[in-house]
């Protein structure tokens, strides 16, 4: 194998013409840079060098040797310096992949301090909701994926929703916990709740609802049913904006996390605490060996810095 350092000693060489001479050039003894060459000689499997009394030349083989050497020492120094700079966060590239409300409440502050402290770090944003935002930091496709998972009926003791060893194979960065509201038309019989005191879910049991996510409209049917009845779901939609609108033109009832009802402005319905609470944990999941890329580690540090203020 050829070594970097013994293509510069050989550079050395050919630019001096002796052995001496390009020790003084390296800083480094006549004996050392004849070592290396021998060493050099020895990977290649011939001579590099004629020795004719005081002069030298190169063979055929050195000849060539030298030629190449220019592109492969100036390749090398570009992808030292190249990851120098990412080492030292003034440069890198961070994919992070997020589910919706997490992209407009937690992402935007994260990203802002990420840019003003490195602004040599790009960072790309696509909007996915676990598990496929998971499925996508395990197949290579992102570094970063903000992802939840909701606790079961009954309370934070139960097993999560998913399963205790989803992601066991992971680096788990806690975010925040989020508690999920319900969301009524301004004028409904139980909008007053709010300012009074907390509902039960079963209060809206005759209710009709609009459902959100397929994850959060699981919950939504398994947190019904642990209460008794089983919701009659009238609409069901991804976008947030539309669960309040519909909810907002009285066309039925929510139940929505509250990270999600602090990106959108909920006209013409009012959020009122559920009792027992159900709440949904809110991590930001990577790679074991991305975790230690610098530019992964300080995304996650600053995603965890806005979810502080947030909560």
């Amino acid at each position: 194998m050829i070594e970097a350092r013994h293509l510069r000693v050989l550079r050395a060489v050919a630019a001096t013409g002796s052995f001496s001479a390009a020790g003084r050039e390296l800083g480094c003894t006549q004996p050392a840079v004849s070592q290396q060459m021998k060493a050099l000689e020895s990977s290649v499997g011939t001579p590099l060098l004629v020795r004719s009394g005081r002069e030298m030349r190169l063979t055929q083989a050195g000849e060539a040797l030298v030629r190449h050497a220019a592109g492969i020492l100036s390749g090398l120094t570009a992808a030292e310096e190249e990851v120098a700079a990412i080492a030292g966060l003034r440069a890198g590239r961070v994919r992070l992949v997020s589910f919706p409300s997490g992209s407009s409440t937690l992402v935007p502050t994260a990203l802002a301090a990420l840019r003003a402290a490195h602004p040599g770090t790009r960072v790309s944003l696509e909007e996915a909701e676990p598990p496929r935002s998971v499925e996508l930091l395990r197949e290579g496709d992102c570094d970063i994926a903000l992802a939840f998972r909701y606790e079961r009926a009954g309370g934070a003791g139960e097993a999560r929703q998913g399963g205790e060893g989803e992601w066991d194979d992971l680096v788990v960065r806690p975010l925040l916990t989020d508690r999920l509201v319900a969301l009524v038309p301004e004028r409904h019989r139980l909008a007053r709740t709010g300012a009074s005191g907390a509902l039960a879910i079963g209060d809206l049991a005759g209710e009709p609802w609009i459902a959100g996510c397929p994850r959060c409209r699981g919950q939504l049917v398994q947190v019904c049913e642990s209460a008794g009845f089983t919701p009659r779901i009238d609409f069901a939609t991804d976008d947030y904006p539309a669960v309040v609108g519909l909810v907002g033109a009285g066309l039925g009832v929510a139940v929505l996390p509250q990270l999600a009802i602090e990106s959108v402005r909920p006209r013409g319905a009012r959020a009122v605490t559920l009792e027992p609470a159900v709440r949904r944990e809110i991590v930001a999941l990577t790679l074991p060996d991305l975790a230690q890329v610098p530019a992964v580690s300080a995304t996650l540090d600053q995603l965890a810095r806005a979810a502080a203020r947030v909560g």
